[in-house]
């Protein structure tokens, strides 16, 4: 293992920045409401990490050197096994009941954005629990190795490898600037650029300023948390309901887009991608599908109230946020099968959002459209395109045996939980919710419940689902190669 001490050194260097996290809760905790009653907890669980960081820096810090592609995979991987680990102490102390295993639960949940919850009464949790439950998806929203990529570079540590371990999206060799460290910082600019507007945005929409801050760290993180047990439906407000959609929508898109969009003055950067208006298409078109089936079924009687639920339960799903202002496993099936499909593929490369992304869904469509077009033209040389751009066959091929882990990982992870006695819709909502980092599935952990019906080892198979979904499986699986373990 000294081989890779370089990675733990930069561990090091994540935990202790991940540590001033906890100033945040602190900061509401001792001039809101509470008036400092809960600061200790906050201390404590900082003193702890920066103590623990510290200790891991002095056993390490001789081997500082550029990190190699395999030190990278390591490394991002046991920041998000690690990290949650630190993030789950307040919650030991602060949530009557909570063991170690729904607060790890908990923890992962916010850190990867997946936005499932295992704990009910959350309308009673101390102010300053809540904030750190939604704080930490504004944190992991983008990717926290995106922040260490910007840092890592002044500390002698390379960045590239990180960028292409964490960002999400098959294209990960493309730079938005010649160095890896401006290109973290750019996207880091626009996401709380954006993240600042939503917050005031809600604010004036009528929340109070610690709902807002807290929904704003879940509507631009793509996660879901809620301070409220009823989400979105706590306010009736629409809105705040237009808001949301609006907000989320942006968040689905690249922010890889926007900050080309910032640098060049130009829409068309938006207009002209094929991914964006492929997301576009697929999230207008199913909201149409979803008010006509609430319409004709006469689930939902106004045609206005129809059309702003169908439009708020298809952008929240879909971009993987899990926001609820009804419970849309009531419905007639259809849709909340739809729901959950379209959470697993029409986020964007480069969001916050997860599932397999919108670009992969593409290049897959162009494959099989090409494939047809061989049967009846065996000899045709059939170049393949998205937009104007040629797509390399290194990337199909990345893709391919993306999709096979992908939906590998989904099935063999229900079959664990059907085999733990779970009921079949339940084991693979549960497991599609996880991988694609929606949140809530169907049937005992639908939208109107929550995963404290599970017990301690389908909440660690459900903990292992979103750390796999959230590093898009193969930075983690690559660690269990021989391959990776050679010299």
């Amino acid at each position: 293992m000294k081989r890779f001490d370089a990675a733990f050194l930069a561990l090091s260097w994540v935990i202790m920045a991940f540590s001033f996290a906890f100033w945040v809760p602190m900061a509401w905790d001792f001039f809101g409401e509470a008036h400092g009653k809960d600061t200790k907890v906050w201390l404590w669980s900082f003193a702890f990490t920066f103590t623990t960081g510290l200790w891991l820096w002095e056993r390490t810090r001789r081997a500082a050197r550029e990190l190699s592609v395999r030190d990278g995979f390591l490394l991002v991987t046991l920041v998000w096994v690690v990290l949650p680990a630190y993030a789950c102490i307040p919650f030991l102390f602060k949530v009557e009941g909570i063991d170690f295993t729904n607060a790890y639960f908990e923890a992962m949940s916010g850190l990867t954005g997946t936005g499932a919850t295992s704990l009910a009464g959350l309308d009673l949790l101390p102010l300053s629990v809540n904030i750190w439950r939604c704080f930490m998806q504004l944190i992991g929203g983008l990717g926290i190795m995106l922040l260490a990529v910007a840092v890592l570079p002044f500390l002698g540590l390379g960045g590239m490898q990180l960028y292409k371990a964490e960002m999400p999206g098959p294209m990960k060799d493309t730079r938005l600037t010649p160095r890896i460290a401006e290109t973290a910082r750019g996207l880091w600019s626009v996401y709380f650029s954006l993240s600042l507007v939503c917050f005031f945005a809600y604010r004036l929409g009528g929340m109070s300023w610690a709902d807002a801050f807290m929904h704003m760290c879940t509507t631009v993180g793509l996660g879901g948390l809620s301070s409220h047990d009823q989400s979105f439906a706590y306010w009736n407000s629409p809105t705040l309901e237009w808001l949301a959609i609006l907000f989320m929508l942006l968040s689905g898109i690249s922010f890889a887009r926007y900050f080309v969009l910032w640098r060049q003055r130009s829409v068309g950067i938006l207009t002209r991608d094929a991914e964006v208006r492929a997301y576009i298409a697929v999230m207008g078109t199913c909201i149409l599908i979803t008010h006509f089936v609430l319409q004709s079924t006469e689930t939902i009687v106004s045609p206005g109230e129809a059309f702003r639920t169908a439009a708020f339960q298809v952008v929240s799903v879909a971009t993987t946020t899990g926001f609820t202002t009804v419970d849309y496993a009531l419905w007639p099936s259809f849709l909340p099968v739809l729901l959950l499909l379209l959470g697993s593929f029409v986020s964007c490369a480069g969001s916050t959002g997860g599932g397999i992304k919108m670009i992969r869904m593409l290049v897959l469509v162009q494959v099989a459209r090409r494939e047809l077009a061989r049967i009846l033209h065996p000899r045709a040389v059939l170049p393949l395109n998205l937009g104007n751009r040629p797509v390399p066959e290194d990337v199909v091929w990345a893709v391919m045996a993306f999709m096979l882990i992908y939906c590998s990982t989904i099935v063999l992870l229900a079959l664990v939980l059907l085999a733990s006695g779970l009921d079949m819709v339940t084991a693979f909502t549960a497991v599609l919710g996880m991988v694609s980092n929606v949140g809530p599935g169907l049937g005992q952990v639908g939208p109107a419940g929550n995963f404290s019906v599970l017990n301690d080892f389908q909440i660690w198979v459900c903990s292992l689902g979103m750390l796999l979904g959230r590093l898009e499986m193969m930075s983690v699986l690559v660690l269990f190669t021989p391959r990776f373990w050679r010299r």
